[in-house]
């Protein structure tokens, strides 16, 4: 089981993405956000604003999205198994981390 604790800026996003086998837990801090998810890379049944201390599960094989459509970052954790990121991972960006992410893969 892994926690990932991300600060996403103004504008920013997670990114489109989807865990085959993986389902996963978001708890929103603080800001507001766009929470997109469904079976389909194209079709979302779940499209929601949602704000501090909501909570998103995401099933395994959906497709989602988190962004931030607020005006000051967005502050949220994600729990998920089995870990994806080595063990005290640390990166400073989007970017950085799916550089990473694409490396170890």
């Amino acid at each position: 089981m892994q926690m990932t604790l991300m600060s996403i800026p103004v504008g920013g996003e997670i990114g489109l993405e989807m865990h085959d086998d993986i389902d996963q837990f978001i708890r929103i801090e603080s800001g507001i956000a766009r929470v997109m998810m469904g079976e389909a890379k194209d079709k979302f049944e779940f499209d929601k604003k949602v704000e501090d201390d909501w909570a998103i599960f995401i099933p395994g094989g959906y497709w989602h999205n988190v962004i931030n459509i607020g005006d000051e970052p967005l502050k949220l954790y994600s729990i998920y198994a089995p870990p994806e990121h080595p063990a005290g991972a640390t990166y400073k960006t989007f970017e950085e981390a799916e550089a990473a992410h694409a490396h170890d893969h």
